[in-house]
Protein backbone atom coordinates (compact mmCIF):
# COMPACT_ATOMS: atom_id res chain seq x y z
CA UNK A 1 0.00 0.00 0.00
CA UNK A 2 1.52 3.12 -0.78
CA UNK A 3 1.95 5.76 1.84
CA UNK A 4 -0.12 8.84 1.91
CA UNK A 5 1.32 11.88 1.29
CA UNK A 6 4.94 10.97 0.90
CA UNK A 7 5.97 14.42 -0.69
CA UNK A 8 4.75 16.11 2.72
CA UNK A 9 6.81 13.79 4.58
CA UNK A 10 9.78 14.73 2.70
CA UNK A 11 9.63 18.15 2.88
CA UNK A 12 8.82 18.07 6.53
CA UNK A 13 12.37 16.61 6.88
CA UNK A 14 14.42 18.74 4.87
CA UNK A 15 12.48 22.09 6.48
CA UNK A 16 13.33 20.23 9.53
CA UNK A 17 16.51 20.27 9.03
CA UNK A 18 16.78 24.05 7.58
CA UNK A 19 15.27 24.77 10.42
CA UNK A 20 17.92 23.63 12.88
CA UNK A 21 20.36 24.73 10.87
CA UNK A 22 19.14 28.43 10.64
CA UNK A 23 18.50 28.30 14.56
CA UNK A 24 22.65 26.95 14.73
CA UNK A 25 23.44 29.86 13.02
CA UNK A 26 21.14 32.45 15.20
CA UNK A 27 23.22 31.08 18.07
CA UNK A 28 26.17 31.71 16.89
CA UNK A 29 25.45 35.01 15.91
CA UNK A 30 23.91 36.10 19.39
CA UNK A 31 26.72 34.64 20.75
CA UNK A 32 28.87 37.00 18.53
CA UNK A 33 26.79 39.77 19.54
CA UNK A 34 27.54 39.09 23.12
CA UNK A 35 31.13 38.80 22.83
CA UNK A 36 31.37 41.90 20.83
CA UNK A 37 29.25 43.78 23.62
CA UNK A 38 32.06 42.85 26.15
CA UNK A 39 35.13 43.02 23.95
CA UNK A 40 34.16 46.47 22.55
CA UNK A 41 31.17 47.66 24.49
CA UNK A 42 30.75 51.44 22.92
CA UNK A 43 31.20 50.10 19.02
CA UNK A 44 28.42 47.64 19.96
CA UNK A 45 26.23 49.79 21.74
CA UNK A 46 26.44 52.22 18.68
CA UNK A 47 26.04 49.62 16.04
CA UNK A 48 22.55 48.80 18.21
CA UNK A 49 21.26 52.31 18.10
CA UNK A 50 22.04 52.69 21.94
CA UNK A 51 22.31 57.01 22.69
CA UNK A 52 26.14 57.78 23.57
CA UNK A 53 24.79 59.81 26.70
CA UNK A 54 21.59 58.90 28.41
CA UNK A 55 21.47 55.57 28.00
CA UNK A 56 20.73 54.81 31.73
CA UNK A 57 23.12 52.06 33.18
CA UNK A 58 20.78 49.24 33.11
CA UNK A 59 20.01 49.15 29.53
CA UNK A 60 23.70 47.65 27.96
CA UNK A 61 23.33 44.99 31.23
CA UNK A 62 19.76 44.44 30.46
CA UNK A 63 20.78 43.93 25.96
CA UNK A 64 23.37 41.51 27.16
CA UNK A 65 20.94 39.27 29.60
CA UNK A 66 18.80 39.60 26.59
CA UNK A 67 21.52 38.21 24.55
CA UNK A 68 22.11 35.33 27.38
CA UNK A 69 18.32 34.41 27.19
CA UNK A 70 18.31 34.25 23.40
CA UNK A 71 21.16 31.95 23.42
CA UNK A 72 19.42 29.54 25.79
CA UNK A 73 16.21 30.16 23.69
CA UNK A 74 18.22 28.80 20.90
CA UNK A 75 19.35 25.33 22.91
CA UNK A 76 15.75 25.04 23.77
CA UNK A 77 14.29 25.32 20.41
CA UNK A 78 17.24 23.48 19.05
CA UNK A 79 15.78 20.14 21.87
CA UNK A 80 12.64 21.04 19.93
CA UNK A 81 13.40 20.67 16.45
CA UNK A 82 15.43 17.79 17.27
CA UNK A 83 13.09 15.71 18.97
CA UNK A 84 10.58 16.67 16.39
CA UNK A 85 12.71 15.60 13.87
CA UNK A 86 12.76 12.39 15.86
CA UNK A 87 8.65 11.84 15.95
CA UNK A 88 8.52 12.60 11.44
CA UNK A 89 11.04 9.78 11.55
CA UNK A 90 8.41 7.42 13.12
CA UNK A 91 5.98 8.40 10.70
CA UNK A 92 8.17 7.47 7.78
CA UNK A 93 8.71 4.16 9.33
CA UNK A 94 5.00 4.05 9.37
CA UNK A 95 4.29 3.57 12.86
CA UNK A 96 4.02 7.38 14.96
CA UNK A 97 1.62 5.34 17.46
CA UNK A 98 4.54 4.52 19.70
CA UNK A 99 5.32 5.20 23.16
CA UNK A 100 8.45 6.89 22.91
CA UNK A 101 6.36 9.57 20.83
CA UNK A 102 4.25 10.14 23.58
CA UNK A 103 7.80 10.41 25.97
CA UNK A 104 8.49 12.67 22.91
CA UNK A 105 5.80 14.99 22.84
CA UNK A 106 6.26 15.42 26.61
CA UNK A 107 10.10 16.59 26.35
CA UNK A 108 8.63 19.39 23.64
CA UNK A 109 5.55 20.62 25.54
CA UNK A 110 8.16 21.13 28.77
CA UNK A 111 10.72 22.91 26.27
CA UNK A 112 7.74 24.88 24.74
CA UNK A 113 7.52 26.04 28.51
CA UNK A 114 10.55 26.89 28.78
CA UNK A 115 11.04 28.81 26.02
CA UNK A 116 7.84 30.73 27.36
CA UNK A 117 8.90 31.32 30.60
CA UNK A 118 12.23 32.81 28.85
CA UNK A 119 9.94 35.13 26.83
CA UNK A 120 8.52 36.43 30.23
CA UNK A 121 12.13 37.13 30.81
CA UNK A 122 13.15 38.93 28.28
CA UNK A 123 9.78 40.94 28.66
CA UNK A 124 11.00 41.60 32.12
CA UNK A 125 14.12 42.67 31.65
CA UNK A 126 13.53 44.69 28.88
CA UNK A 127 10.45 46.57 30.93
CA UNK A 128 13.05 47.29 33.89
CA UNK A 129 15.72 48.89 31.74
CA UNK A 130 13.81 50.90 29.64
CA UNK A 131 12.95 54.55 29.62
CA UNK A 132 10.59 56.89 28.42
CA UNK A 133 13.99 59.13 27.45
CA UNK A 134 15.59 55.38 26.06
CA UNK A 135 13.19 52.12 25.63
CA UNK A 136 14.31 49.26 25.27
CA UNK A 137 12.55 47.55 22.34
CA UNK A 138 12.89 43.97 21.68
CA UNK A 139 9.57 43.69 19.75
CA UNK A 140 8.24 41.92 23.03
CA UNK A 141 4.76 41.42 23.43
CA UNK A 142 2.85 38.35 25.58
CA UNK A 143 0.72 35.83 23.74
CA UNK A 144 -1.52 33.45 25.02
CA UNK A 145 -1.48 31.61 22.00
CA UNK A 146 2.13 29.34 22.69
CA UNK A 147 0.70 28.88 26.12
CA UNK A 148 -2.67 27.07 24.56
CA UNK A 149 -0.02 25.26 22.68
CA UNK A 150 1.65 23.79 25.41
CA UNK A 151 -1.49 22.96 26.66
CA UNK A 152 -2.16 20.76 23.79
CA UNK A 153 0.82 19.25 23.70
CA UNK A 154 0.30 17.63 26.94
CA UNK A 155 -3.23 16.32 25.89
CA UNK A 156 -1.56 15.31 22.65
CA UNK A 157 1.17 13.57 24.90
CA UNK A 158 -1.50 11.46 26.73
CA UNK A 159 -3.77 11.25 23.66
CA UNK A 160 -0.21 9.08 22.32
CA UNK A 161 0.11 7.38 25.51
CA UNK A 162 -3.18 5.81 26.25
CA UNK A 163 -3.40 5.10 22.05
CA UNK A 164 -0.20 3.02 22.28
CA UNK A 165 -1.37 1.10 25.22
CA UNK A 166 -4.94 0.33 23.70
CA UNK A 167 -3.39 -0.47 20.55
CA UNK A 168 -0.68 -3.01 22.67
CA UNK A 169 -3.53 -4.08 24.63
CA UNK A 170 -5.82 -5.45 21.45
CA UNK A 171 -2.85 -6.75 19.86
CA UNK A 172 -2.30 -9.13 22.84
CA UNK A 173 -6.06 -9.79 22.37
CA UNK A 174 -5.89 -11.48 18.86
Amino acid sequence: MPRPYPDALSLTRRVLQVLIVLNLIMGVLILVLLVASLVAESWTARALGVPPRGAGPLLIPAMRMVMVIGIAGVALTHRVLATLRMIVETVGLGDPFVAENAGRLKKIAWTVLGLEVLNLAVGAVTAAASTRAVPLDVGWSFSVTPWLAVLLLFVLARVFEQGTRMRDDLEGTV
